[in-house]
């Protein structure tokens, strides 16, 4: 009988290491899998924008359209390349039909192209007759950015977002949904403009 009581307390005891190594499992096993799955990045970030957050501060004013953009809204801003191809024709055409796919938000968005003079007499009264705010590429803009791309601008004038132009037709649709993606979970969300 003596070895049977001193058994029932040596199964109590492997039951209660087996009980708090178990509990202690449930609780540090899920904060050292995230830990890993952060480190590892086995999962995105929570990152919801299309486009390059732009880091550097850059405002309108800095780019020298302060005095010519009027309007106190969003802006979708796109620098043309020096010279349009096929592509960059298409690539317009993308980014004015992002801007009407904004549907109810688009009175609080305006479109403007910088362009240096590239195009022909007819193209310039086909975009005439488009909603772009057509501007002359300043020097100072041609400094500012020095690459074709889309800007988005708040309507405090903050450039905030930039997307890469295509340099494929493949890429055309993908580039005017993520415009599109960003301008209205923006517009959504903010309060003004």
């Amino acid at each position: 009988m003596i070895q049977t009581e001193q058994a029932l307390p040596q199964a109590s005891t492997h039951k209660n290491r087996r009980s708090l190594l178990l509990l202690l499992a449930v609780f540090i096993l899920p904060v050292v899998l995230a830990k890993l799955a952060l480190d590892n990045q086995w999962l995105s970030l929570g990152v919801t924008n299309q486009g390059k957050l732009i880091t550097e501060p850059l405002t309108l004013a800095e780019l020298g359209l302060d005095g010519k953009i009027t309007d106190k809204k969003w802006q979708i801003i796109y620098r043309l390349p020096n010279e349009c191809s096929e592509l960059c024709l298409h690539s317009i055409e993308t980014v004015h039909n992002s801007y009407v796919a904004l549907g109810k938000y688009m009175p609080r968005v305006s479109a403007v192209l910088l362009k240096e003079d590239i195009f022909s007499v007819q193209q310039n009264e086909q975009l005439a007759k488009s909603q772009w705010q057509i501007l002359s590429l300043s020097a100072q803009m041609h400094r500012s950015i020095p690459n074709p791309q889309v800007l988005i601008a708040d309507p405090l004038g903050n450039v905030i977002l930039q997307h890469s132009i295509p340099e494929t037709e493949a890429q055309q649709n993908s580039f005017g949904k993520a415009i599109i993606a960003d301008m209205k979970k923006l517009l959504k969300y903010s309060k003004v403009g």
